[in-house]
Order: C-alpha cells, then structure tokens, then sequence
C-alpha cells in the first residue's frame, strides 16, 4: 500500500481548520446567533464555539509539521469523535424543525457539524493508521 502523501495530509488538516473556524464564524454570525447556544448551551456556548476556532488553529498549525502527526492525528480523531457522540445525542433529543423555525443558520449548523466531524474523524484516523512512527 503507498503511503498517505504529505500534500494530501497537509490538505486535509487546512480543510479541517478552515471548515471549523469559518464554519463556527459563519453559522454563529461572528458567536451572536443565540439560537446555536440554546440549542445545546453546554457545547455550543460561545466558550465551546470559541474552543472549535481554537482546534481549527491546531490543525491549521499541524498543516506545517513537517514530520510525522501519528498521535497528533490520534488525538484529533478522539476529539472529533466527542463531537460526533455530542452530536448524535442532541438530534436523539431534540427537533432540527424547531431549530429550523427558530433560526435557518442554526438549523443548518446543526443538520451539518456531525456529518462535519464524522468526515474529518475518519480522515484523521486514516492518517493515523497510515503513518509510520518515529524511530
């Protein structure tokens, strides 16, 4: 099996910290759309928002690692998949038609970010298999 490229993990590290932090920006309106916050006031504060920017700063800071990202890539994969549990909890719980009606962006943010998570948890788990350890 060839090995995963630098340029492919490098690209995919950007688009998970341009997905987090535009996606966080865009979908809360710069963190005031209270409509995100309610929903789910424990995760989706504007103190978790704000934590989501912050991974975005680390991926697109681990983008410029030049060596191996094996257990960093490990660790975004866990972190990822706590969004992913999160995620799923809150749609077993709560209605995304009543998040629609209340906010549209809200709405959105919510039907995507899982899907968002699960994407990237795969790719992060990939690079972690597909990496070879230091030695």
């Amino acid at each position: 099996m060839k090995p995963i490229s630098r340029k492919l993990i490098r690209n995919g590290l950007v688009a998970a910290g341009i997905m987090n932090i535009s996606g966080v920006l865009i979908f809360s309106r710069g963190l005031t759309n209270a409509a995100i916050n309610s929903a789910d006031p424990v995760v989706m504060s504007n103190f978790g928002l704000l934590m989501i920017v912050v991974w975005g700063c680390a991926y697109l800071g681990a983008a410029t690692v030049a060596g191996s990202i094996k257990w960093l890539a490990a660790a975004f994969a866990l972190e990822k998949l706590v969004y992913v549990v999160a995620w799923v909890w809150w749609l077993s719980e709560n209605s995304l038609a009543r998040l629609y009606a209340q906010d549209m962006f809200a709405g959105i943010f919510y039907s995507i970010y899982g899907l968002n998570d699960l994407v990237f948890m795969a790719f992060f788990v990939w690079v972690f298999f597909q990496q070879q350890p230091r030695t």
